[in-house]
């Protein structure tokens, strides 16, 4: 019944949208993931169609700046479309058209259910100050407290919901029916929420019009050659001509360059790739789905692209500095002894740009059919990467192997003349690793630097396949089944180091007094542990079953059970040694390892590790 109930719902959103079609009807179903948050805890959410939509919505925008304003240059269509496609304006047109309304934001609870008229048995009183059933777009209604419960609605129908779950909605429900009805069906749906995405075939024929007027004859041979590579004959070559010239090309006497073209490129190789993967891997979760889109849409992409498919030998510019960068480039990327280091090399940008131009030139030259796009391009950027050959960038991927193994990653980065210096500094249990790159950004010199961090760290045995493939295999903690007359003692584990108090000494750092409710100690002992580079601490969990019911704490946090968890944890301190403690016996497993770590924290400040500031 409940699912019939959100089925319905989805069905009225449906009939508000109104699209109408011979040929295709979005199914409820569909629209239904849309309106689901993975806060749910559903089958499905709408994290891929989001991700598709967000692609769609880019495209559409992008094309409609694009031919609407002729004269803007690359940086000012940019912000044209980042003003329309951003969080803030898609949040407002969501909730304009009450999108908010319909968005499932919080686990289904059988106890809270009833039909239509009735009243629950488990009641949830209004707790937020207002006797409307409708809430006004008020100031007073609006918080950044992190703390609120999310999702759940008060007897009064009220709850608190994120605005970017507002915004995150508005893109899946365009990926939906881009799915179900294709660009048309999207451009409708993005019409009803009032944003402005037209593509008004006669503004691509006056861009055409503009660029059949260029003189083509001298880089003839360049647009001969160049079509025969893509397979493609363009009915207006002056479209190719600007989509290979170089910005340079301007300081000595052209006319155009192909940045606007390569901001409509991106636009549209973003919207096919995405489709593509979206369609190809059904049984990838959203968050893999993400990363093979980000592998496959960047200028490093494109860029060996124009390198494999020798596309690189139509770019037209008048810059000694860039044709010396592609030379390197183009040797870097055609040796196969150095195909492991591109990952912490820096392409060209222009050679991406190239690609992305070329795209933009077809999509206009075809008049705006994105089929004609990927059968052209379909071969010059396969084979399209798959989960199986993904590869993570390069800072990306030390974090997440870092996050696995538990060790912490600071990263410091200063700028120096036109270029970002960093420097990533890893600790290990007995050795401090220090990575350091350079580059023209920020994300650059990171990923530099990590790629060498990277490179040490595989020279010592711990790489990302063989740590992070088997984190998700193995049990976190082990279970012993015992009977309800064994009883816990003491730990028979030697402590490492030794139980010697020691004096404080300068330096040591004084935390905060630790918040003994649930949770607390641990976030205490995380902090502590990032904040001086040690590892995380590793629990191990025993559990016990008993016949007889047990009773916890103490008051307020008294709880009953007939299962008992203790938990020990284990730290280990650079040049220090192995920290160990023995937890109490509680309720549950988190409430005991909270409680270990409260143990643990007491224990360093015996040793001089840390002072616990008084309350």
């Amino acid at each position: 019944m409940h699912r019939l109930e959100c089925l319905m719902l989805a069905c009225q959103l449906r009939e508000e949208i109104a699209f109408n079609s011979n040929e295709s009807r979005i199914p409820c179903l569909l629209l239904l993931e849309a309106l689901t948050t993975m806060r749910c805890c559903e089958d499905f959410s709408s994290e891929r169609l989001e991700l598709l939509g967000d692609s769609v919505l880019k495209y559409t925008v992008s094309c409609h700046v694009f031919l609407t304003h002729p004269d803007k240059h690359e940086g000012k269509l940019s912000s044209l479309r980042q003003r329309a496609v951003c969080n803030a304006n898609l949040y407002m047109l969501g909730i304009k058209r009450g999108l908010h309304e319909y968005i499932r934001d919080s686990p289904f609870e059988p106890r809270r259910w009833v039909a239509p008229g009735q009243l629950s048995v488990h009641p949830a009183p209004c707790l937020h100050g207002i006797d409307e059933l409708e809430v006004p777009l008020d100031g007073r209604y609006q918080t950044f407290d992190e703390n609120l419960i999310l999702g759940k609605s008060c007897d009064m129908g009220h709850r608190w919901l994120v605005s970017k779950n507002i915004a995150d909605c508005v893109e899946a429900v365009i990926g939906a029916y881009y799915v179900s009805g294709g660009l048309v069906a999207a451009l409708h749906v993005m019409k009803w929420l009032g944003i402005e995405a037209e593509l008004a075939p006669g503004y691509v024929d006056k861009f055409a019009d503009v660029a059949s007027d260029r003189s083509c004859t001298q880089k003839s041979d360049h647009i001969i050659s160049l079509e025969s590579k893509l397979g493609y004959d363009f009915t207006t070559k002056g479209l190719l001509l600007e989509a290979i010239t170089h910005a340079t090309e301007e300081k000595v006497g052209a006319e155009f360059c192909y940045e606007r073209l390569e901001f409509l490129g991106d636009a549209v190789l973003d919207v096919l790739i995405t489709w593509y993967l979206y369609q190809n891997h059904t049984d990838v979760d959203p968050g893999e789905l993400t990363d093979l889109r980000s592998a496959s849409v960047n200028n490093e992409n494109f860029a060996q692209v124009a390198v494999r498919r020798n596309l690189f030998e139509h770019l037209q510019h008048s810059s000694s500095l860039l044709s010396e960068q592609i030379t390197d480039y183009v040797k870097l990327i055609t040796d196969d002894e150095n195909a492991k280091t591109l990952q912490g090399r820096q392409c060209p940008k222009a050679l991406g740009d190239l690609v992305e131009s070329i795209a933009g030139a077809v999509l206009i030259d075809s008049k705006l059919r994105v089929e004609e796009v990927w059968r052209v391009f379909l071969p010059l950027l396969s084979p399209i990467v798959t989960p199986d050959n993904l590869e993570l960038p390069p800072f990306r991927e030390l974090i997440e192997l870092c996050d696995c193994l538990g060790y912490f990653v600071k990263d410091h980065c200063v700028n120096h003349n036109d270029f970002v210096l960093a420097e990533l500094r890893l600790q290990l249990p007995d050795i401090l690793l220090i990575g350091e790159g350079i580059g023209r950004t920020r994300k650059a010199a990171k990923g530099e630097a990590a790629f060498h961090l990277l490179k040490n760290l595989e020279d010592r045995g711990i790489s990302y396949d063989r740590f992070v493939a088997k984190r998700k295999k193995r049990e976190l903690h082990d279970v012993i089944m015992v009977s309800s007359e064994m009883k816990f003692g003491k730990s028979n584990i030697p402590e490492t180091v030794p139980q010697k108090k020691q004096k404080v000494t300068e330096g040591v750092p004084v935390i905060s007094p630790v918040n003994e409710q649930k949770g607390g100690p641990r976030t205490s002992l995380y902090d502590l542990c990032k904040s001086l580079q040690w590892p995380m601490p590793s629990f191990k969990t025993i559990t016990q079953q008993y016949r007889s019911l047990l009773e916890f704490g103490e008051g307020e946090n008294k709880k009953k059970g007939f299962n008992s968890f203790m938990s020990k944890i284990s730290l280990c301190i650079p040049d220090f040694g192995i920290l160990e403690a023995m937890g109490e016996q509680r309720a549950d497993k988190k409430s005991s390892q909270d409680s270990a770590a409260l143990s643990l924290l007491r224990e360093l400040e015996k040793h001089g590790k840390l002072v616990i500031a008084c309350s």
